[in-house]
């Protein structure tokens, strides 16, 4: 039980850090018009409902945890939705963001992330598909804030917004991989083929 509440405190800590940054992000990524900002951004509201999803279910028996573990797959992939939308918006117009908060913004968002996936890291394997979810969105987020700070230091020297939409979709379909990797873990702690 010891164990549960330590990774239950994880989870809401991660789970604020998450929607608090998520209100930066998202602010910056539709003042400079940034695909891959937005895209992180609404990856942090994701990452926020999972982490505080993970936290209530943690305390339920094994098979709605089961069940909640198959959601999570379906959870991850709104963001990836949510990024296809914008890049197709934005590639009408592929004006480039001001680099200079796309990468500040990138930079902030890179530190959250580092800290989520260093304090899951340790429960990764706890509760099956549930905290494998909570750690992949971490990890993923943390190399597309690593994308997306290229993205704003080449924009300093290219002045297209086709690096931002390119990278924006390259989250989107990161997501989507985390996505598959989280419905074949809780696919196999229901016995059912994956």
């Amino acid at each position: 039980m010891i164990v549960v509440d330590t990774l239950r405190r994880v989870l809401l800590v991660v789970a604020l850090l998450n929607l608090g940054y998520f209100f930066v992000e998202f602010s910056v990524a539709l003042s400079i018009g940034s695909v891959s900002l937005f895209a992180d951004s609404v990856d942090f509201l994701e990452d926020a409902l999972i982490n505080l999803l993970i936290f209530t279910a943690l305390m339920w028996t094994a098979s709605p945890r089961r069940a909640v573990g198959s959601f999570l797959a379906f959870v991850i992939l709104i963001p990836a939705i949510a990024t296809i939308w914008a890049a197709i918006a934005k590639a009408f117009d592929p004006y480039p963001p001001d680099p200079l908060p796309l990468t500040m913004t990138a930079l902030g968002a890179l530190a959250v992330n580092l800290t989520a996936a260093l304090l899951l890291v340790r429960h990764r394997h706890h509760s099956g598909g549930l905290t494998k979810a909570a750690w992949l969105s971490a990890r993923n987020d943390a190399l597309a804030n690593v994308a997306i700070i290229i993205v704003g230091v080449l924009t300093f020297r290219f002045a297209t917004g086709w690096l931002d939409i390119i990278v924006g979709v390259g989250i989107g379909l990161l997501n989507a991989d985390a996505a598959r990797a989280v419905w074949k873990a809780a696919r196999r702690e229901t016995g059912a083929p994956a």
